[in-house]
């Protein structure tokens, strides 16, 4: 799985918590995971929505082009509910977070992610 965070602290804690169950790779910017994911492909990616150098919303949406199959999990502090009605369905979210997620609720989503890219995957 991806996670794109430009909070170092986060992405270690997300990263360390995962990678126990995931192959976990990790960017800071939305521009580095673009660059990772050209080089290999991921059941699911986990992305902050506010970073410096593109968001993580305008991030999934493109993903969602190019990497249909992959899962996409958006992490955000806040959004308007109309705003994320319309992200959800750019990007065809899999969930949406809100901060702080706990490490379980994390791992959850993340599995619950990675079965439903198996399933597609499978299906077509």
């Amino acid at each position: 799985m991806l996670l794109i965070d430009d909070e170092q602290t986060l992405l270690e804690v997300y990263a360390s918590a995962l990678a126990t169950e995931f192959d976990v790779a990790t960017a800071s910017s939305a521009r580095e995971a673009e660059f990772i994911l050209h080089k290999r492909s991921f059941k699911v990616v986990l992305a902050d929505h506010l970073m410096p150098g593109g968001n993580g919303m305008g991030f999934l949406v493109r993903a969602r082009e190019e990497y249909p199959h992959m899962q996409r999990i958006l992490v955000t502090g806040y959004m308007k509910p109309e705003m994320l009605m319309r992200s959800v369905n750019e990007a065809a979210l899999f969930r949406y977070l809100l901060k702080p997620v706990t490490l379980p609720e994390l791992l959850q989503v993340v599995h619950d992610a990675a079965k439903m890219h198996d399933a597609s995957v499978s299906a077509g």
